[in-house]
């Protein structure tokens, strides 16, 4: 028997049209895409920062990575429940994003962390766009996205932290590596 590969269910949750159902659904196939590659590069950064502050910044971002893969789950699972079959292939995610790659490989915990503070520049706002969307058709995506976007800014908020004086201002080492935007 041959089956057929169906990306889009006849059927979503109670309370909301298929149409609105399925377009909630598809708004958060590049929430998917934009947390997908925001725990990849953050893990690459893991890999790959060097230098003065290095173990504190190391470890810093295992947790975040554990927490955006949990985010991750939470935004695919949502996907389904809303009738939409979530994609969470490597392909499809290059295919899709609209941003560039993150550009830094070896590099010093500053240059990093200058490099995902924009990254998580991109990532934030186009959380904040989904919510607004999601907001006039669905209120369960919509707390789910403020939650995640509440994490998304706390994390970015250690990010700052480190490049931060006693002032309030972001000294940034290079802007020349940091113009990476995930999920825009």
């Amino acid at each position: 028997m041959v089956s057929k590969n169906v990306s889009k269910a006849t059927y979503t949750v109670p309370g909301l049209s298929l149409t609105d159902g399925h377009k909630v659904g598809e708004l958060l196939q590049g929430r998917l895409h934009a947390l997908n590659d925001l725990q990849l590069t953050l893990k690459h950064a893991h890999w790959n920062v060097v230098g003065r502050d290095f173990i504190g910044v190391h470890q810093m971002l295992d947790p975040q990575i554990e927490l955006v893969r949990a985010m991750i789950d939470e935004t695919a699972e949502r996907m389904a429940t809303l009738g939409i079959s979530p994609n969470g292939l490597p392909g499809a995610l290059v295919k899709f994003r609209s941003w560039d790659d993150y550009s830094l490989g070896r590099a010093g915990t500053a240059e990093h962390l200058a490099a995902l503070d924009v990254v998580y520049d991109g990532l934030v706002s186009s959380q904040r766009d989904a919510i607004s969307v999601a907001g006039d058709t669905d209120p369960v995506t919509e707390d789910m996205l403020i939650g995640h976007t509440a994490q998304l800014e706390l994390f970015q908020w250690f990010m700052r932290a480190h490049l931060e004086d006693s002032d309030g201002q972001l000294h940034e080492p290079s802007k020349k590596s940091t113009d990476t935007k995930a999920g825009k």
